[in-house]
């Protein structure tokens, strides 16, 4: 009985070690998607745009 009540320990132990390193992986990506300023992503934007239109089909055509 006791080593079963140590595996669930682990096991909950594992998923707080779990739900810690997505919030750092998170973290991190928020603070890389804030470092941007708005000029770059209005440039990216119009890059990403531009490259959408180019790529797609015109409505007229078959």
């Amino acid at each position: 009985m006791r080593q079963r009540m140590q595996w669930w320990k682990l096991l909950g132990l594992a998923g707080v070690v779990g739900v810690a390193a997505t919030g750092v992986v998170v973290a991190r990506a928020e603070r890389r998607r804030r470092a941007y300023t708005p000029e770059e992503i209005r440039a990216r934007l119009r890059d990403r745009h531009a490259e959408a239109t180019a790529s797609a089909p015109a409505d007229g055509e078959s």
